[in-house]
């Protein structure tokens, strides 16, 4: 099954690429790897929540973070098939790398990428099988919440 019937099957809707935000393109290719710059969750040219993630008031809870780092890697998707020229001839997902703004006691960042990647997991199936990083850090670009990156493999 190709991806875009993958993604149909799935009733997922890709998004456009994202504009980047500063010097840098969304993504690049290198042999039979695509590899995405970090991807914010931009939904319609804006973040639908900022700042940090973690319990109580004021910040983002974990589980609206983990949505946004599905819409990463849905954003990630789009930016690596406009640089390989389509969709379904990317063939799988090599490493995932996600970055969430957490506040000091937060320590949830894997279950927040899984947002990332277990979409990514429903579209590719055993391809969508990868490497992972979940960093905390305490601030993100625009004050986003989530960040990832993604390398994926193109025939």
């Amino acid at each position: 099954m190709t991806v875009s019937a993958r993604l149909a099957e799935l009733g997922i809707e890709l998004p456009g690429v994202v504009a980047p935000v500063a010097a840098y393109i969304p993504a690049k290719v290198h042999g039979d790897v695509v590899q995405t710059s970090g991807q914010l969750p931009m939904v319609s040219g804006s973040l639908p929540h900022t700042g940090k993630v973690g319990d109580g008031e004021g910040l983002v809870a974990a589980d609206d973070a983990k949505a946004l780092a599905r819409i990463c890697a849905l954003n990630a998707l789009a930016a690596a098939a406009d640089a390989v020229g389509g969709l379904d001839r990317i063939t799988g997902v090599l490493k995932v790398t996600g970055f969430v703004a957490s506040a000091p006691a937060f320590t949830g960042q894997p279950g927040v990428i899984n947002g990332a990647s277990e979409v990514l997991g429903e579209i590719f199936g055993e391809a969508g099988r990868h490497s992972r990083s979940a960093v905390g850090v305490s601030v993100l670009p625009l004050d986003a919440p989530v960040e990832v990156e993604v390398a994926f493999l193109f025939a």
